[in-house]
């Protein structure tokens, strides 16, 4: 690669100002409706893309956003940095002791939110592959594991989210969602994890299945035990001796960006090392609350829009709009994760009501899903049409779940009064 020119460092800056400043006008947008500032970013990706800008500007768009270029390779390596510190802050929001707290409960509903989307995805889509005609017969096995992944993941910060804005975060249908979420999410990833090395079709020598899979769940055991306990040893030290809260900052990118490098050197994607290393450090008594809000903000506010705005620039949506991909993935994703979720939560004792909450609450799709579209993308596992009709479920589930949660929720309530006054009418009978 030769050094970005004069001409080459004008247009990445242009692309970065101009990526920046829409993802923060339409995420305002979107958070004024209501919604997560992930679906303003995402459509603010879509409005500077092919599919609107590329389409009335067609020559502009190819001058501020030219492919193959010194340009675009620089923009795709921060935006690969980008995916990696957004898995970074999700792993910080993971809290180990809830999971634990929600016992039983949470085990039934993780358990089965992962196994029944994963189960109804493989099944269906393994029995029609008419429907997806353009994967090759050779590579459709990895395509089914894939698909049934993406379904099986709840997104953990989103959901977290819509709990906020519900106020219903600290309750206990919260708590059991948010528990279960981080049980998925990590599991999600294990799989994903072998998945991520049997799509990769690249020429760099890869290592057996096996020993991709022995030296990941090392990696995951021994990070989460050893490397937990060594982080709790070495965290007082540096907020002793290094300038507060810099020195914990830069360490703990160090951290974050080593591990990184370990996992895509075994084989898996740089992102899972992220996550593994997010949740020993956030899981830390001597990671403060202040230090973890200024990475997020950070990341949240400066990396994550970059990521989800090149998420538009990548495809037409209008071109590869699909509507019987659409349709198929939907059915999927709200029959698997809404049944999964819902039967969990009745084997965890919650009446019919709160399980559907719980059951509309797991549908929650979000960053993790894109972030597997768009690395199946890459390696050609998937076509633009497959991308578009995931990112379209994503949105749509993330619309829907706040106000299906909150429906069931006026539900229970409705009924624990009336419960109430019928066992009140019943005790003065009695009397």
């Amino acid at each position: 690669m030769e050094n970005l020119t004069h001409h080459d460092l004008i247009t990445l800056l242009i692309e970065l100002a101009l990526m920046l400043l829409a993802a923060r006008l339409l995420g305002e947008l979107a958070r004024k409706l209501n919604q997560p500032m992930v679906i303003g970013e995402i459509i603010a990706g879509v409005l500077l893309g092919p599919t609107f800008f590329g389409f009335l500007f067609p020559e502009l768009f190819q001058q501020i956003f030219p492919e193959g270029d010194n340009t675009h390779i620089a923009l795709d390596g921060i935006v690969q940095i980008a995916v990696v510190l957004l898995l970074f802050i999700a792993g910080l929001e993971v809290e180990l002791e809830l999971v634990w707290e929600q016992g039983k409960r949470a085990l039934y509903t993780s358990l089965l939110s992962l196994l029944f989307p994963f189960i109804i995805g493989f099944t269906f889509v393994y029995s029609f592959p008419s429907v997806f005609d353009s994967v090759p017969e050779e590579e459709y096995l990895v395509f089914t594991l894939f698909l049934s992944t993406v379904l099986s993941i709840t997104a953990l910060p989103v959901i977290a989210r819509v709990l906020m804005d519900l106020n219903m975060f600290k309750s206990k249908m919260g708590m059991l969602i948010i528990a279960s979420a981080m049980v998925i999410d990590v599991l999600g990833w294990l799989i994903f994890a072998v998945i991520l090395n049997l799509m990769d079709t690249s020429d760099v020598e890869k290592m057996s299945v096996s020993k991709t899979i022995w030296l990941t769940l090392a990696f995951t055991g021994g990070v989460l035990t050893v490397g937990k306990y060594l982080v709790d040893k070495i965290l007082p030290w540096i907020n002793r001796k290094f300038a507060w809260p810099g020195g914990l900052l830069s360490i703990s990118m160090v951290l974050c960006f080593l591990a990184s490098a370990f996992t895509e050197y075994i084989g898996i994607h740089a992102i899972f090392g992220a996550f593994i290393v997010g949740i020993a450090l956030g899981d830390s008594i001597h990671m403060p609350e202040r230090a973890k809000e200024i990475v997020h903000q950070f990341v949240n506010n400066i990396f994550a829009p970059l990521f989800f705005v090149s998420i538009g620039l990548r495809v037409n949506f209008y071109e590869n709009f699909n509507i019987t991909l659409i349709l198929f993935i939907l059915a999927l994703a709200f029959l698997g994760k809404i049944s999964g979720g819902f039967f969990g939560a009745r084997l965890g004792k919650m009446n019919v009501y709160q399980s559907l909450a719980v059951g509309f609450g797991m549908n929650t799709h979000g960053t993790l899903e894109i972030i597997l579209g768009t690395i199946a993308l890459s390696v050609g596992l998937i076509n633009e049409e497959i991308f578009v009709s995931i990112v379209i479920m994503v949105i749509i589930t993330i619309l829907i779940s706040a106000p299906l949660m909150k429906y069931c929720t006026n539900l229970h309530k409705d009924f624990k009064k009336r419960y109430k006054v019928k066992l009140g009418k019943k005790k003065d009978n009695e009397g």
